[in-house]
């Protein structure tokens, strides 16, 4: 498998691997546990919000380190920052002095792992086998998401919050160990017409955003209170999403690079609108929550490759990587920003929250628009022969 053969992205995808064990052993509980430590849900939402909005202040601050740095140093410092949040999480105890500290320190983590992760994804990877290489991602991504919620929930209802994130903060920490013999990334000292070269990505992560927003955030505070605000029967229905995630990890991405890139993004997103529709009409119904549940990684599986193709692409072959991932992610940060005070806004008036989550539909579908119309570019440019050949008898 040509595919397999790229050292860098091996590493960066084992990585990920051991990252999304800690996010998924304890990342994946931040909402519920804060709603079990007092902190209502319109105050989670609002501090979500202004984790965003700092990441989007402080983001251009990350290009002159880059530098002078490269990326990896970035990457590697960046990795180690996300493990610092957890041990924090663990002392919020309601709305206060602790819930501002631990969303200071996520935004400041968030804002040089994310920007560095993506840029160098894109650089190293090839564009040929993008979609195999993120599906690839994706299938180890959804394995370790089986097993971390349950040893996170048991952890949580054994040991207590306080080992069981300082448990998920070092994991998350050892997770640098795959990256410190991959390569370095230069950045360019200057370049020019970035913004010109993304405003597709862009317009896809600011729709990303708001969908994420509604697709991840809302639906886990909904999920958490639809279970009895149970710790281990919320692990357990992750546990199953990741089971039936990674059975579909590798679906979509070869479909992708041989071509069908318009089907797949048809495929991803009709599928991404039934989970929604799912979710918002699932709560209070814990069955029905746990399967709604576990379809959203099989909808994630089947989209990360459709969506992630062109952006990882186009910001490759932008003028600067990074400085066109500054530009998606602050875009992505727009988006979800909007979508939280939304949705903290409806919480905190008294309205069900579940409803809520039908408001990722309008961008899901313009989502599909703008990947079908890229996708059919590519289609089109393939099937057209050279000017030369086409002008001969």
């Amino acid at each position: 498998m040509a595919f397999f053969g790229n050292g860098a992205i091996n590493r960066l995808n084992l990585h990920t691997s051991v990252q999304t064990f800690a996010q998924a052993g304890g990342g994946v509980f931040f909402f519920a546990f804060l709603l079990a430590a007092g902190v209502p849900a319109h105050w989670a939402l609002a501090a979500e919000a202004a984790v965003v909005a700092g990441r989007f202040v402080l983001r251009p601050a990350i290009l002159p380190l880059a530098r002078r740095l490269g990326l990896k140093p970035l990457l590697v410092g960046g990795v180690l920052a996300m493990g610092l949040q957890y041990p924090l999480l663990a002392q919020v105890d309601g709305v206060g002095r602790q819930l501002a500290l631990l969303a200071a320190t996520r935004c400041l983590a968030e804002v040089v792992y994310w920007v560095s992760y993506n840029a160098y994804f894109a650089s190293v990877g090839d564009a040929e086998h993008r979609g195999h290489q993120i599906s690839a991602r994706e299938a180890a991504v959804a394995v370790a998401s089986v097993v971390a919620p349950l040893v996170g929930a048991a952890a949580l209802v054994a040991a207590g919050p306080g080992w069981m994130f300082a448990g998920v903060g070092l994991v998350q920490a050892l997770s640098v160990l795959p990256l410190l013999g991959a390569p370095n990334v230069p950045v360019r000292a200057e370049a020019s017409g970035v913004l010109r070269a993304a405003r597709l990505t862009m317009a896809l992560n600011a729709l990303d955003g708001w969908i994420d927003s509604f697709f991840f955030y809302v639906w886990q505070i909904v999920l958490f209170v639809t279970l009895a605000q149970s710790f281990s029967a919320y692990g357990g229905a992750m546990a199953l999403a990741g089971l039936a995630g990674a059975a579909f990890g590798l679906a979509l991405g070869r479909h992708v690079d041989l071509g069908g890139g318009r089907r797949a993004a048809t495929i991803a997103y009709s599928a991404m609108g039934l989970v929604v529709l799912a979710r918002a009409a699932a709560a209070g119904f814990p069955a029905m929550a746990v399967l709604a549940n576990a379809a959203g990684p099989v909808a994630i599986a089947l989209l990360a490759p459709a969506v992630g193709v062109p952006n990882s692409n186009l910001v490759k072959a932008s003028p600067c990587a990074l400085r066109a991932t500054i530009a998606n992610e602050g875009a992505w940060d727009i988006g979800c920003f909007a979508a939280c005070l939304t949705a903290a806004a409806i919480a905190g008036s008294g309205a069900p929250l579940a409803p809520s989550i039908l408001l990722a539909l309008p961008a899901i579908a313009l989502t599909a628009v703008l990947l079908r119309r890229y996708y059919g570019g590519l289609e089109l440019a393939a099937a057209t022969p050279p000017r030369s050949e086409a002008l001969k008898p």
